[in-house]
């Protein structure tokens, strides 16, 4: 990795953030309106506890990279935990560890909250991604399921 640095979303970088989230939702083969957009960032810069933060991973003054997650109560724990809703990488700088330190840069947020585990899910044909996976988290036999 070479010049990369991860810091917290800031007012001025809308439009660099929404083209990685750009990225990430055609990853994911999802389109969203402009209002979410506009909605999610704005709630990643208040002042909310429980809403959404997110960070930047930036090579030289590059954005390259985004995180997105939240802290939540737990039914098992009395401590809240960690969400690890959104995380992409420019597919140009997979492979050299900008995920593993925007994970990290989560871990370490959790830590300081006093979250005691953070998680997230994948696809599970998201095998580029699952090879970092494999090696910062352990993989759970859980099955998401949703309302339809």
């Amino acid at each position: 990795m070479s010049s990369i640095t991860i810091r917290p979303i800031q007012p001025d970088d809308y439009a660099q953030w929404a083209e990685l989230w750009r990225g990430y939702l055609t990853f994911y083969e999802t389109t969203l309106p402009d209002e979410v957009y506009r909605s999610s960032f704005d709630r990643m810069l208040g002042d909310d506890p429980r809403d959404f933060s997110g960070m930047l991973a930036l090579d030289g003054d590059r954005p390259v990279g985004l995180v997105h997650y939240l802290f939540h109560r737990h039914g098992w724990k009395i401590e809240e935990v960690c969400y690890l809703q959104d995380l992409f990488t420019l597919p140009d700088m997979r492979g050299r560890g900008v995920g593993r330190a925007l994970i990290e840069a989560v871990y370490d947020a959790a830590d300081a909250y006093g979250a005691p585990s953070v998680y997230w899910l994948t696809q599970d044909f998201n095998a580029s991604a699952r090879i970092l996976y494999d090696q910062v988290g352990t993989l759970t036999p859980f099955i998401k399921y949703q309302r339809t």
